[in-house]
């Protein structure tokens, strides 16, 4: 199936340059997935379609991409604002990058493969679920749910 994105923050899409971007891999001295990259340059503040994905023994939703531009009255889906929430209870290396409808956050685990890192959940507990072995099998494994 296709992926399609729809809208969730604004009517219309709010592109990224690709220099905020190199701004936030020299903040997180990390190494950002190429395929990641490329959809929140086009599509931050978007939702994908289908959403659907397996965690655990169940599955959950991918709502909407983080926003990496600045935009105070969107603060609440900043992914700089979601990687301080995170910072004090998870591991170096979980960085955040999209919200499930619970407000659980998915994450880059960038801990044992920096440049291509796993994708997990992290639960409201602060509990960290694996997802997918990389970002790409991760978009690629989204489903209606």
């Amino acid at each position: 199936m296709k992926l399609q994105w729809e809208t969730y923050l604004w009517t219309e899409p709010h592109p990224v340059d690709s220099w905020v971007l190199d701004r936030l891999e020299q903040q997180w001295k990390v190494k950002l997935p190429e395929l990641y990259r490329e959809l929140v340059s086009a599509y931050q503040g978007m939702g994908p379609a289908p959403c659907a994905f397996d965690v655990g023994t169940g599955n959950d939703a991918f709502s909407v991409l983080l926003i990496v531009s600045d935009d105070r009255e969107k603060e609440a889906y900043s992914i700089n604002k979601a990687h301080r929430v995170l910072e004090p209870h998870v591991p170096a290396g979980i960085l955040p990058f999209g919200l499930t409808p619970g407000g659980e956050y998915l994450c880059f685990d960038d801990r044992d493969s920096p440049g291509q890192p796993r994708v997990v959940l992290v639960t409201a507990e602060m509990s960290i679920r694996p997802v997918a072995d990389n970002f790409t099998l991760f978009m690629n494994g989204l489903y209606s749910g």
